[in-house]
Parts: C-alpha cells; sequence; structure tokens
C-alpha cells in the first residue's frame, strides 16, 4: 500500500515540478503575502498545488489533502480513506523567486500521525529523494545509507530564518551562540532540501523555528529512514522548533540546541 502511494507521488511530483520550471521562465511575479511582507505566495505555489491535488484526489477521491496554499483557505479535507496527503507545491519559494534552484516539491502521505510516504523533489537540482516508512530512502532511485555521525565539533549544520522579525531576531542570537560550537552553519532556504540533506550526508543535522507540516513531512521520512532522528517541539513564541540529527549524535546534538537558546 505504501509503495502504492510512493509511486502516485513521484509521477504527480514529477509533474508538478515540471510546471513549477515552466512558470520559472521570463521570471516570477509576486502574488501576495502571508504571515509578513517578506513572506511572499507566487501564482506558481498556487497552480502547481492545484495540479498536486487533482492529479492525488483524481486517482484517490477518497484521501484527505492538506496543502499550504490551500489551508489559508480551511481546505483541509476531511477524507474517508485513512490517507492524508501534505503537500508544499514549492518549499523555498523565496529561492524560486529570485531564480535560485534550492526549491522543491514535498510530498507526503500520512496515515493518522504517521507519514507512511514521502517524496521531495528539486527540479532545478534534478535531484529526487524518496521514503517509505521503514522501507529506507532513495536518492535519484539510489539507496541511501544510514547516516554515521561526527563530533559536534566537526558537524556541518542548517537553519533558517522565520519571516517575522521578533521571532527571526531570537533565531540570530541562537544561532549566534551555536556557531562557535560546530565547524559551520547553513542557511539553504528549503526545509524539505535541509532534511533531506541530513539524510544523505550533505548536511550533519538541522534546528529551525518555524516550519510546519507540510514543510518537513516527507523530508522527515527521508531523514528517519536513512538513521537520523527528528523531533518538533513547541516554542513558548507559538511556533514548532525541528530538530534533526543522525541517532549516534542525537543527544549531544539536543543538549546543544537546548543551551543555544532556540527553545
Amino acid at each position: 500500500m505504501s509503495e502504492e502511494l510512493l509511486a502516485l507521488a513521484r509521477e504527480t511530483a514529477a509533474e508538478a515540478g515540471a510546471l513549477a520550471m515552466r512558470m520559472r521562465e521570463g521570471g516570477v511575479e509576486v502574488a501576495g503575502t502571508k504571515s509578513s511582507p517578506t513572506d511572499v505566495v507566487t501564482e506558481a505555489d498556487r497552480a502547481v498545488e492545484e495540479l498536486i491535488r487533482s492529479r492525488l484526489l483524481g486517482a484517490r477521491p477518497d484521501d484527505a489533502f492538506f496543502g499550504e496554499e490551500g489551508s489559508a483557505e480551511g481546505r483541509d479535507d476531511a477524507g474517508r480513506s485513512g490517507v492524508r496527503w501534505v503537500v508544499d507545491p514549492i518549499d523555498g519559494t523565496v529561492n524560486y523567486l529570485y531564480g535560485l534552484p534550492h526549491y522543491a516539491v514535498s510530498i507526503a502521505a500520512m496515515r493518522e500521525d504517521e507519514v507512511v510516504a514521502g517524496v521531495v523533489l528539486a527540479p532545478a537540482l534534478d535531484v529526487e529523494y524518496a521514503a517509505v516508512a521503514g522501507g529506507g530512502a532513495t536518492r535519484n532511485g539510489e539507496a541511501l545509507p544510514r547516516r554515521s555521525a561526527p563530533g559536534l565539533g566537526e558537524a556541518l549544520v542548517a537553519s533558517g530564518f522565520s519571516y517575522e522579525q521578533a521571532i527571526r531576531a531570537h533565531q540570530a542570537e541562537a544561532v549566534a551562540r551555536l556557531l562557535p560550537r560546530v565547524r559551520d552553519v547553513r542557511r539553504i532556504g528549503s526545509c524539505a532540501l535541509d532534511l533531506c540533506a541530513v539524510a544523505d550526508g550533505s548536511l550533519d543535522a538541522y534546528v529551525e523555528e518555524g516550519p510546519h507540516l507540510w514543510d518537513h513531512a516527507a523530508g522527515g521520512l527521508v531523514a528517519t529512514e536513512c538513521g537520523a532522528r527528528i523531533e518538533v517541539w513547541p516554542t513558548p513564541r507559538g511556533k514548532e522548533l525541528v530538530v534533526c540529527a543522525p541517532a549516534p549524535m542525537w543527544a549531544d546534538f539536543e543538549a546543544l540546541v537546548r543551551s543555544c537558546g532556540f527553545l
């Protein structure tokens, strides 16, 4: 069953990624904003999500659908099958807006609270990550090994920043405390791709306040299927803190995140 869900997700992501690439030709215009004037949405976000919704529910009309753009209109359909699709049509919209290649289509299938299948496709990078719960993860069809872990001082850590200024200031202070205690910090601009990078070893850990379920559902499955651990903690600012690291370094990284004041 999960393999069938993954096959549908991969097929849909490929079509969605191609649409995003076509709509990027000739430039992109901002169609609106969300949490702040810098938190943008483009017509491509909306068109790509509508395509994904149409393909998934066209194939499986009894499923529920929860997408980043549609959620603003209350479109978290109840469904009747027990399967819920969680979708970010373009994770990394600002990168997409500026013509940077680090953006992705993220599609996850959930049963109750468990992600059972997921795909993260970066069309401009020609990279696809996919995973099934309990079945491992792949990068462009090749199986990914389970993660080893460096010491904290040699860890390359990714983070990100909210579009809400007060939260961004708090994040900057926490990252400043983190930076001297790790190898370096990266800010790529896509939660889904950051988590997949932890999976394939191009990053060692990830921490960010503010991502939503649609940002981390598929990428989180890819990471955990490669031996990483991911947790989502509520913060005093009404957001969620997403923390991910290979299992062998989890305890040390968790302690570091807390000591640096991310919460």
